[in-house]
Parts: C-alpha cells; sequence; structure tokens
C-alpha cells in the first residue's frame, strides 16, 4: 500500500495531533467545536496550512494567563 505525504505546507489530522500531543480524535473534536485550527476538508479527510496550525498555537499560548506569567519571569 503506497503512501501520500501531503505538500510541506500542509498537514493531516494525525500530523496536527502529534504536534500538540493529542490523539486524531481530539484533533477533530477540537475543530468541530470551533477550537481548533481552521483546516480544509479534502476527500474523506482534512488538511491543515502548517501557518495556521502555528498562527493557532501562538493564539492559545498569548491567551493563557499561566504562560504569560512563566513567560515573564
Amino acid at each position: 500500500m503506497a503512501t501520500t505525504t501531503a505538500a510541506p505546507d500542509l498537514m493531516t489530522t494525525k500530523e496536527v495531533a502529534a504536534l500538540i500531543r493529542k490523539t486524531p480524535h481530539a484533533v477533530r473534536q477540537m475543530r468541530h467545536r470551533g477550537i481548533g485550527p481552521q483546516g480544509t476538508r479534502v476527500g474523506r479527510g482534512t488538511l491543515y496550512r502548517r501557518a495556521v496550525v502555528m498562527a493557532w498555537l501562538e493564539a492559545r499560548e498569548q491567551a493563557d494567563p499561566l504562560a504569560q506569567r512563566a513567560l515573564a519571569a
């Protein structure tokens, strides 16, 4: 069975999950609830732009008061 790889600037749900150390199911649930990174459905899967995922992580960090306190120390 051949595996396909997304373009370098695109990530699969599985790759996003590995990056944020969650399960693919958790990533799908976050996206469904509107609290995860924005993705685009392509066929039966979802692809995420790497820049969008990194911006989403940055925004989560900026909104986290504990992270801000840790950066200030």
